[in-house]
């Protein structure tokens, strides 16, 4: 069944990017050094980290942990539609030198425009485990309230529909599947969003050459391939491209 034109109004698509709270484990204090220590300890148990030392976990795998990691952008972007037809897809980043007001920004964006559950529907790729839970996670370690739409502790599985995951819609019910964003765009022959940067980059283009409009582009893009597999996992038939504009970038 094809997804209702009108409905597309509703829905957010949003994508983050993080990177680790520091540029390197020896700017912690000695406490979060020891926190970060036991949390390697876990990560070393798999074969491939086994050899790997806690200043080279630090750099490679803080990011996606949201107790040693932090948010440096947000990007969302929905579809404009006019008489029954897709105008175009519209994006928009949210990024700031500090996390807290890039947080704070965002969590008024969404109670502005995006604030009920009932209404307002959520998606993106690996949302639920990852950007989600991260968002809310970094929002309280920076005392900000959860805005309602995020508000999900203690929900049931049947209490979050409005929070959607492509990943979830491409597995079908197996739950064990896994597929990335690049892999499962290619399939549905939609341009890949990663020719400029990858995932794992992330923090080298944010430390080292301070390029936050680079990794806003690159996120965006994420942003507008997930749309356009959602579209067709819900067995919308792409017509014309579909216009991709993005607002100016503006730090916060």
């Amino acid at each position: 069944m094809q997804l209702p034109i009108k409905s597309l109004s509703n829905i957010l698509f949003l994508d983050i990017e993080t990177v680790s709270s520091q540029s390197a484990l020896s700017l912690l204090d000695k406490s979060y050094q020891k926190h970060w220590h036991n949390k390697a300890n876990y990560i070393r148990r798999y074969q491939s980290n086994a050899s790997s030392e806690d200043a080279q976990l630090y750099e490679e795998k803080a990011a996606i942990f949201a107790e040693f990691g932090k948010v440096i952008c947000i990007s969302v972007g929905y579809f404009k539609t006019n008489n029954g037809t897709i105008d175009c897809f519209r994006s928009r980043s949210f990024v700031h030198a500090q996390e807290a007001p890039l947080l704070q920004e965002f969590a008024h964006f969404l109670n502005l425009h995006f604030g009920h559950p009932g209404k307002h529907v959520l998606v993106g790729h690996n949302i639920r485990e990852f950007d989600v839970p991260f968002i809310c996670r970094r929002m309280l370690s920076n005392n900000l309230v959860l805005p309602r739409i995020l508000a999900l502790a203690n929900k049931r599985p049947w209490q979050i529909k409005h929070i959607v995951d492509t990943m979830d819609l491409w597995r079908f019910g197996d739950y064990k599947h896994y597929v990335s964003l690049d892999l499962l765009a290619h399939i549905m022959a939609i341009p890949s969003p990663k020719e400029d940067l990858a995932g794992d980059q992330v923090g080298e283009v944010y430390w080292k050459e301070n390029d936050i409009e680079r990794i806003s582009k690159y996120c965006e893009k994420d942003v507008f391939a997930t749309a356009l597999v959602y579209l067709k996992l819900n067995s919308f038939q792409l017509g014309e491209s579909i216009v991709h504009k993005s607002s100016e970038l503006q730090r916060l």
